[in-house]
C-alpha cells in the first residue's frame, strides 16, 4: 500500500487556503489504494484561540473553513464511486473552541429566517481536549458548572468537486458532500461519494473533536485534527448522494432545505440501496426501511441541512454492499 506524507502549514496565511469544493487545482495526485497521513486546520483557521477572541472580530468571513486538498486521484472518472475510509481522527492540539455567532445557529434568527429582534450574544467557549482519558471539558461561561463530554473526533467537511462545473462554499453540503456535518463521519467508517470531475478532487476539514446531532448552535468543539484515511475507487459504480458505513450500520445523507426534503433524500437513497441490495421491489424496500431506520440530524444551521438514514447491518445478514469494500478498507487499515 503506498503512503503519502502531506504536510499542512498550520500557520500560512488564511488566504493562502482552499475554502470551495470544484474549481480549485489539485494539491498533489495520489493513487487508488493510497494511505494517506495528513492535517486540517479548525473551521476558523486557528484564529479564535481564547474565550476573549470574537470570531467575527479576529476572522475574515471569506476565509472560513479551510480545506486540505484537493487531492486528485489518478483513474477516477464520472461515474465512479470514491470510497474514504478514515484510520484514524486524532484532534492536534489539547483544546478546541466553540463560539455563537452572529445571526447563525437554529435557535437565532438568521439572513434567511429574517427577524427584528437583534442577534444573540457573541460568546466564545475554550474546551480542554484530554485524549489520555478521551473526554472533552466543558466549563460555562456564566457559571462554575462543569461537565466532561466523550471526546468523538470527526470532520464536518468532506467531499468531492460538484457536478456541471460547479465551484460551491465548503460551508455547503450537497451530493457531492461537502459540510454534512454528521457525527457518523468518524473514524473506523468508509464514506463513498460519487465522482463528477476527473481526478475526483477530494478535500476535507472543518474538524469537531465532538458535536451533538444538528450542531443546534452551529459551531461544535472545533479543532485542528491530524487524520490517516486511504483512498480508494469503485470503478463504474455511481453514487447519487453520499453513502458512510461502519462495522455496524449502512448510511445515506440528504442535504437541502427545508429539512423534510432533506429527510426524504436521504430515505429514498436508502429504499433504493437496500433494494439494489436484497432484490426486493422498491415498494417491499420502502416498507422494510419503514420499519428498520434510524434518522440522526445532521446539522440545521448550515447553508443547506443534512440528515443520515442509518440501517443496521444485522437486519441485513449476508449482505455485501459496495462491493465489499468497507471490510476490505479494515483489513488494510489493521495492517
Amino acid at each position: 500500500m503506498e503512503e503519502l506524507v502531506w504536510e499542512v502549514d498550520h500557520e500560512a496565511d488564511p488566504s493562502t487556503f482552499i475554502y470551495v469544493l470544484g474549481g480549485a487545482a489539485p494539491a498533489v495526485s495520489i493513487r487508488p489504494g493510497t494511505l494517506i497521513r495528513t492535517s486540517t486546520l479548525d473551521c476558523f483557521g486557528g484564529r479564535v484561540r481564547s474565550a476573549s477572541d470574537m470570531s467575527s472580530q479576529v476572522c475574515d468571513p471569506r476565509y472560513l473553513n479551510p480545506q486540505t486538498g484537493p487531492f486528485y486521484v489518478e483513474g477516477a472518472e464520472p461515474g465512479d464511486t470514491l470510497a474514504v475510509h478514515f484510520v484514524s481522527i486524532e484532534p492536534r492540539e489539547a483544546w478546541g473552541v466553540s463560539t455563537t455567532v452572529p445571526l447563525f445557529g437554529s435557535l437565532t434568527g438568521t439572513p434567511t429566517t429574517a427577524m427584528l429582534q437583534p442577534a444573540l450574544a457573541e460568546r466564545t467557549w475554550i474546551y480542554e481536549i484530554d485524549k489520555t482519558d478521551r473526554v472533552v471539558r466543558y466549563a460555562a461561561a456564566d457559571t462554575p458548572f462543569t461537565a466532561a463530554l466523550p471526546l468523538d473526533p470527526m470532520h464536518g467537511t468532506i467531499g468531492v468537486a460538484p457536478n456541471l462545473g460547479e465551484v460551491r462554499s465548503s460551508l455547503t453540503p450537497g451530493d457531492w458532500g461537502g459540510n454534512m456535518d454528521t457525527p457518523e463521519m468518524r473514524a473506523g467508517v468508509t464514506a463513498y461519494f460519487g465522482i463528477s470531475v476527473e481526478g475526483a478532487m477530494l478535500s476535507l476539514g472543518d474538524g469537531h473533536a465532538r458535536q451533538g446531532e444538528g450542531e443546534t448552535c452551529g459551531v461544535a468543539v472545533e479543532c485542528a485534527m491530524d487524520t490517516v484515511m486511504i483512498v480508494d475507487l469503485i470503478k463504474g459504480s455511481p453514487t447519487p448522494w453520499p453513502r458512510i458505513e461502519s462495522d455496524d450500520f449502512l448510511m445515506t445523507t440528504g442535504s437541502t432545505k427545508p429539512l423534510e426534503d432533506a429527510f426524504r433524500i436521504s430515505h429514498q437513497q436508502m429504499v433504493r440501496w437496500v433494494a439494489e441490495l436484497t432484490g426486493m421491489s422498491e415498494l417491499d424496500s420502502y416498507q422494510f426501511v419503514s420499519q428498520a431506520a434510524l434518522s440522526p440530524v445532521a446539522n440545521v444551521v448550515d447553508t443547506n441541512y443534512t440528515m443520515v438514514c442509518k440501517v443496521p447491518k444485522s437486519v441485513l445478514p449476508g449482505i455485501d454492499a459496495m462491493g465489499g469494500m468497507h471490510a476490505r478498507m479494515r483489513a488494510r487499515a489493521a495492517q
